[in-house]
């Protein structure tokens, strides 16, 4: 099955032509970071207007890089949720009205579950599985069953550890979007400089809060008046680090304890950071864990993703209605609820 797959949750306009759920022939992602850098964050009715100016011009371009027609296709796939409304339904839009041109089924997504089957785009994974998805908008902790199944052990009960990393880099005065930032001077901080908090670390659950160690970040850009570029800076990188790093790993060997698990997927935007790889690589090591980390280029949003769970609902029968609308949130335990 050829699917084209249309992703518009945030500030990404992407499209991608994808065989079998499996092969990659084009992937193609416009980002609209310049544009929200002056903000310092993602502006949702920018977002929409950059998305409506790029939607035709990148799935034009992914067919072109597919070297394929629209008579090709045989299955769209697109981001229902959740996200920015207003995104979203640029994407879900464009592939409704693709759908009807062409006859063919359209399905809606999951924006989590696409990031949970990244890793398919390279290597299968067998099921069961553990998954913790890390990203600006979700921590979460999953058990993976098969498509469509799946148990929630943990989430964010405040801020997400990609969003705790733009935000203290703002705190720092660095430009937006400075996750990265942050990584790359933390290669030459010292981590263990700082005594930060590792919240809900021993409460028992799996569960994650990073607002504490956020303002514990401030309080010490305050008090010690950090400036950019110092040591002094490099070393708060490197403790924070250490810190989202400790926490993420230990509440994921609790789920690996706790669940059996003997292989684990690490997803989502913030899998392209080098300590968090570094310390999953170590953990599986240690456990015995087989450990399924996708390339960075797919760890960031993308609709390729996307084509994996969509490949595996339409070719099975199951597709969305046109009456169907996108939702800004969406829990993983109702995603049938969708199909028909």
């Amino acid at each position: 099955m050829i699917v084209l797959a249309i992703e518009s949750s945030c500030d990404e306009t992407a499209a991608a032509v994808v065989r079998d759920g499996r092969f990659v022939l084009s992937s193609v992602v416009s980002s609209q970071i310049d544009i929200h850098a002056a903000y310092g964050g993602v502006v949702p009715e920018i977002a929409s207007r950059a998305h409506l100016q790029s939607i035709a011009p990148v799935v034009t371009q992914a067919l072109q890089e597919a070297g394929l027609g629209m008579a090709a296709l045989e299955g769209v796939a697109v981001t229902r949720g959740p996200g920015l409304s207003g995104a979203l339904l640029v994407g879900f839009s464009a592939a409704k009205a693709i759908a009807v041109a062409l006859t063919i089924p359209f399905v809606g997504v999951h924006h989590i579950e696409g990031h949970l089957f990244a890793p398919f785009l390279e290597q299968p994974v067998a099921f069961p599985f553990l998954a913790l998805v890390v990203s600006g908008g979700h921590t979460h902790l999953y058990h993976v069953e098969g498509f469509g199944h799946y148990t929630t052990l943990g989430r964010t009960i405040d801020d997400a550890a990609g969003e705790a990393y733009d935000k203290c880099a703002k705190i720092m005065g660095m430009p937006y979007p400075g996750g990265a930032l942050i990584d790359r001077m933390a290669r030459n901080g010292n981590p263990g400089a700082l005594r930060l908090p590792r919240p809900m670390l021993r409460d028992g659950s799996l569960n994650f809060s990073f607002s504490g160690l956020k303002t514990a970040v401030l309080q010490q850009t305050l008090k010690t008046a950090v400036t950019l570029p110092s040591q002094a800076a490099d070393d708060l990188c490197a403790s924070f680090q250490e810190a989202v790093c400790h926490v993420l790993a230990a509440k994921t060997e609790a789920a690996i304890r706790q669940t059996g698990a003997t292989r684990l997927v690490v997803a989502g935007g913030v899998a392209c950071n080098s300590g968090l790889r570094r310390r999953m690589i170590s953990l599986c090591q240690h456990l015995g864990v087989e450990l399924s980390i996708p390339h960075p280029s797919l760890c960031g949003d993308n609709a390729a993703m996307l084509a994996v769970p969509g490949d595996y609902y339409l070719s099975h029968g199951h597709r969305s209605p046109l009456s169907l609308d996108v939702t800004a949130t969406w829990d993983m335990d109702r995603i049938k609820e969708s199909l028909s």
